[in-house]
């Protein structure tokens, strides 16, 4: 079936998701159709863009490497918090180098994974990053760990008290 915004303003389900994967990795061109719909201006179609492109495999991932910082750049910048998420999912699978640390998104990190109203799935993520971009400099790590043991955890939710907890232990590579 073709990818059009119609379809994508009305994919819902898990299964919708897997569906547009499928589609496109049939038309084996990952980069276009994240360049085409991921950065919509209608949340819907960014949305279920970024929710198929979830499901692809590392491999087909690869081929997004080169927007990296337009993806970056939508989560920091988008109202939505789907969108954002989404956007989060995708860079956290991406490769990371020392030469990609983006100080503006370190902070977004930092701020995102320790707001207690901001969704669970975004501060998880957001720390997973922050280690990751942290890693390179003993000196961020330092602050990363400080920021972390400093959290009241008590206010946080399971999935970010395990990001948490294996960043602490040492357990998250």
């Amino acid at each position: 079936m073709a990818i059009t915004e119609d379809r994508l303003r009305q994919t819902f389900s898990e299964g919708g998701a897997q569906e547009i994967y499928q589609d496109v990795k049939a038309n084996g061109d990952f980069l276009g159709f994240a360049r085409q719909y991921a950065f919509s201006e209608d949340y819907l179609v960014a949305r279920s863009a970024l929710w198929g492109l979830t499901k692809a495999s590392k491999e087909d991932l690869s081929q997004l490497q080169v927007i990296q910082n337009e993806l970056i750049d939508q989560a920091m910048k988008t109202k939505n918090s789907s969108v954002r998420r989404l956007s989060l999912n995708i860079v956290e699978r991406l490769d990371m180098s020392e030469d990609d640390l983006r100080t503006d998104f370190l902070d977004f990190c930092f701020e995102h994974m320790i707001d207690v109203e901001e969704f669970p799935g975004i501060q998880s993520v957001c720390m997973k990053l922050a280690f990751r971009m942290c890693k390179f400099y003993p000196e961020l790590m330092d602050e990363l760990k400080r920021t972390l043991e400093a959290m009241e955890i008590d206010y946080y939710k399971p999935a970010v008290k395990c990001a948490r907890s294996r960043i602490l232990s040492g357990k998250l590579k």
